[in-house]
């Protein structure tokens, strides 16, 4: 299920604001990639060309933002998903869509010490969003599986589990180059044995 901004009394947001919002996010993950969650709120509406207003419109506290800007990164990734199925062939969605994965693990990272900021801790954000990160690689799985590319057998969410180990070791600035191999290691070793 892909969370789609309202306003207040549940209507859509027009076009303008969700092009406003979307900027917003946008600017306030760079931010916070760069300076952590202590980033002055006033200061990235500026940057993102809105008011203050416009900030606390979408975003009433700098929790509600840091939020958004895990949740957009969360549905981008699985609105991706659905894009390579509907554009490429099983195989090469997957493979596409696990180098994305690798990109989010990254991301993730950067941005893990604003997550960590938020009242409570962001482990209920993550229990939130990982279903549409499950249903986004089954999806993707099952295509590929029922193409003939991948074994039946194959547990999907073992593929993500895989790289984000490989993610929770890395010491290297080049993990990631090192986790997008890996997705060609992990998709040979997933293909039919015959």
């Amino acid at each position: 299920m892909i969370d789609v901004p309202k306003e207040a009394g549940n209507r859509r947001l027009r076009a303008d604001a969700q092009r406003n919002r979307d900027h917003l996010l946008d600017v306030a993950k760079a931010a916070f990639t760069r300076g952590g969650a202590d980033i002055n709120l006033d200061d990235l509406a500026k940057e993102a060309g809105v008011g203050v207003g416009t900030l606390y419109r979408h975003f009433p506290t700098r929790d509600a933002l840091i939020e958004a800007v895990y949740r957009n990164e969360v549905r981008r990734l699985a609105e991706a998903a659905t894009n390579l199925a509907d554009t490429h062939p099983p195989l090469d969605a997957l493979r596409s869509w696990m180098r994305l994965f690798v990109d989010y693990i990254a991301t993730k990272y950067l941005i893990a010490p604003v997550l960590n900021s938020i009242v409570g801790g962001p482990s209920h954000l993550y229990a939130a969003t990982g279903d549409q990160l499950k249903q986004a690689i089954n999806g993707l799985v099952s295509r590929a599986v029922a193409s003939g590319d991948i074994r039946p057998d194959l547990d999907p969410f073992d593929l993500l589990r895989a790289l984000v180990g490989v993610a929770n070791v890395a010491a290297t600035p080049d993990w990631e180059a090192s986790a997008k191999r890996l997705v060609d290691i992990l998709i040979a070793g997933s293909r039919p044995v015959t």
